[in-house]
């Protein structure tokens, strides 16, 4: 298949991600019924973000522009891609590289987000029957030429026992943190709430720390996010803000709380579902030293980091733990 072709037909799927066709929408009930996780605005928040940030015309040619894609294309290697389900669609972009740099891509998908990126590849395999050969759904990964593999701390020792030997990328648990001086405005903090909360702040990409000057004024924060308090209607994450509450009133732990979010202070980058963690600085110099070579980073928000309320919009050029996936594939032997 030319790359021009392929191209094609993504341009194509992202047409078809920003339609109202009924196939379309009966495949997002199903994906939440099969995970109540994934409630209609979280599907829609990341097929919205898939048509616009990777599947338009412009984006997806300077990107390749990028990498002279068109002059890499040589013998197709079949990769094995273990995907993550704690978002929704959250390993389309691995597929997107593999599918784009010409090789096949062999795909085990999370028991927790079986539907959607299934119904993805049978449209486009409707629009052109050879996609059944660079892309194919299975329960074992046994003898490909490379891999991804994306899950926990735990799992990644298991990808690392299993597919260490072939050239690979295995990730890990990571997260995201926040950087604020005080001076944020209403919106700010309006944007850094969905950099907190959208998907639930179940994303690696989702702010769980932030880090506040001495003295910071929390109550504007407070109060922004507010915006989600409608949340607690959900009863899985009411279930997890009760019992992150209760752990804390009964350690006698200090913690603000504004409906649905619980604030609590920490040296942890990471946090549960339903609270984010804070610590205090003194300086800039301290915040650079607590994120210079931490691994568990995803992503950094802020003045002068990346904006607030674009965490959960990645380009074709954010790459997981910022290991350049397509230049990976690319250079496979």
């Amino acid at each position: 298949m030319q790359i021009k072709n392929r191209l094609n037909l993504l341009y194509h799927l992202g047409e078809y991600l920003q339609s109202n066709d009924p196939q379309l929408a009966e495949a997002n009930k199903q994906a939440n019924r099969q995970n109540p996780w994934f409630v209609p605005e979280s599907i829609e928040l990341s097929t919205k973000n898939i048509a616009e940030h990777f599947l338009q015309k412009n984006n997806l040619e300077n990107w390749l522009k990028y990498y002279q894609a068109a002059d890499h294309l040589r013998p197709a290697k079949s990769v094995g891609i273990v995907m993550a389900g704690n978002i929704p669609l959250v390993g389309f972009h691995d597929l997107l590289c593999v599918f784009i740099s010409g090789n096949v891509a062999r795909v085990k998908l999370s028991s927790k987000d079986e539907v959607l990126l299934k119904h993805f590849v049978e449209k486009m395999t409707e629009w052109d029957e050879s996609v059944s050969r660079y892309i194919k759904f299975e329960d074992s990964l046994k003898n490909c030429d490379a891999y991804i593999a994306t899950g926990s701390n735990n799992t990644s020792r298991y990808f690392e026992y299993y597919f260490g030997k072939y050239p690979s990328l295995l990730r890990r648990n990571r997260t995201s943190v926040a950087v604020l001086t005080g001076d944020e405005s209403k919106e700010e903090l309006a944007l850094l709430s969905d950099d907190m909360l959208l998907y639930f702040g179940l994303g690696c990409r989702n702010v769980t720390k932030l880090f506040v000057p001495a003295g910071y004024d929390f109550m504007p924060l407070l109060q922004a996010v507010k915006k989600y308090e409608y949340y607690l209607d959900f009863h899985k994450y009411k279930h997890n803000f009760d019992y992150q509450l209760a752990l804390l009133i009964m350690n006698s732990k200090y913690y603000m709380s504004s409906d649905p979010l619980i604030f609590v202070e920490s040296d942890s980058v990471f946090s549960p579902v339903s609270q984010v963690h804070f610590e205090y600085y003194q300086s800039q110099e301290h915040v650079a030293d607590k994120l210079e070579n931490n691994t568990d980073i995803q992503c950094v928000i802020g003045n002068g980091y990346t904006g607030f309320g674009k965490a959960q919009s990645p380009g074709l050029m954010d790459y997981a733990d910022g290991v350049d996936t397509m230049r990976f594939l690319l250079e496979l032997g």
